[in-house]
């Protein structure tokens, strides 16, 4: 059986839309301006908590960038 790959529009932490700008560039092939995440500091405890499958897939969300809760 094969794994699904990490959906790039969902956080690997939460599931909530991630609202990467850069991947509904790739998306859409429409120019956008620059994701809010090129000027977020993502933590190595951040980055060590996303699953192996996502990383370097799947965009952490701002809300979980912050720390804050998402439920």
């Amino acid at each position: 059986m094969q794994a699904v790959p990490p959906d790039p529009t969902l956080c690997p932490l939460c599931g909530q839309a991630n609202r990467c700008a850069m991947e509904v560039q790739r998306e859409t092939g429409l120019a956008q301006p620059p994701c809010w995440c090129v000027q977020a500091d993502f933590t190595e405890e951040l980055l060590s908590r996303v699953p192996a499958a996502a990383r370097r897939t799947a965009c952490i969300c701002a809300a979980c960038a912050r720390g804050a809760p998402t439920a």
